[in-house]
This record gives C-alpha cells, structure tokens and sequence, in this order.
C-alpha cells in the first residue's frame, strides 16, 4: 500500500491509502491529479497533508506557512523560525509579535 494526494490548482485536497494498481481502474472525473507521497518521507520532503502545496519544480510536498517572518528551508522543504528554537527539552511557542520563543506554561 501507498499513500496518495490529490493535487488542485497545486494544493493537496486529499490523502488516500491504495495499491498503484487502484489507479489502473479509478475513474476520478474530478480536477486535478494524484501524486504519490511518503509518510517516511523517502519522495518528495514531506508527507503530503491537506492545505500542503505541490512543488513541481522542487518535486516537494510544502506545508502551509505558520508565520510571516519563517523562511523556507530549500533542502527539506519546511518552514524555519528566524531564530533557532532552544533545545532544552521545555516546551515552547513563537511569539511573531516579538519575534521570539515563549516558554509555555
């Protein structure tokens, strides 16, 4: 079995699980085409997600961009912080306003 998205207009729509041989007799009169993605992310960067876009140049499932000031990485195709998020081991979440992390709790 294999994961597959539905590309429309470059954006995945939805994530199925099927034999490629499903495709051989699927009638999907539907736009849009199904690219194949990896939830190990062995092809193309990312598990593909609903609200993910389709790269075609890059060949890369992107996610949605979670705060204006992240920039994407080029090799894994993710988005990063403008500041690098502490590791150590406590939780906590991007304050854009101040361009910082914020422990939680």
């Amino acid at each position: 079995m294999a994961h597959y998205a539905k590309i429309k207009d470059g954006k995945v729509v939805k994530v199925i699980v099927a034999e490629a041989s499903f495709f051989d007799t699927f009638i999907d009169t539907s736009a849009g085409k199904w690219i194949q993605t990896s939830y190990n992310n062995n092809i193309r960067k990312n598990f593909a997600g609903i609200g993910y876009t389709y790269d075609e140049d890059r060949d890369a499932f992107i996610p949605p961009k979670p705060f204006n000031s992240w920039t994407l990485n080029e090799t894994t195709c993710l988005w990063e912080a403008p500041v690098a998020k502490p590791d150590d081991g406590q939780r906590y979440n991007w304050n854009e306003t101040n361009q910082t992390w914020d422990l939680v709790g």
